[in-house]
């Protein structure tokens, strides 16, 4: 998959279901050492007017990226579901 046919995607973290974003103007970054992709930079507005908002971004590390589907993108950024089913028994 091309990193533009993931524009527009709505970017939801597994473990509370926060809307983290839309990838649109993302940046990736890269390992130094093995140039595999090491993360998604999404930049995360606050207010209606951009010149207004408080820029921030949200680092998205590669790893925790779990689905990518037609309309969204699933990641886990706080292993809520690994610890999920490590506590009912289930592998």
């Amino acid at each position: 998959m091309r990193i533009s046919e993931m524009t527009g995607k709505e970017v939801i973290n597994l473990g509370d279901g926060t809307r983290l974003g839309t990838i649109g103007e993302c940046d990736l970054t890269f390992d130094s050492h093995t140039g595999a992709i090491s993360g998604l930079i999404l930049p995360k507005h606050k207010a209606v007017f951009q010149f207004l908002s408080d820029n921030q971004i949200t680092t998205i590390p590669w790893h925790s990226i779990k689905r990518i589907g037609d309309e969204v993108v699933i990641v886990d950024l706080n292993n809520a579901y690994d610890r999920m089913y490590s506590r009912f028994g289930r592998e």
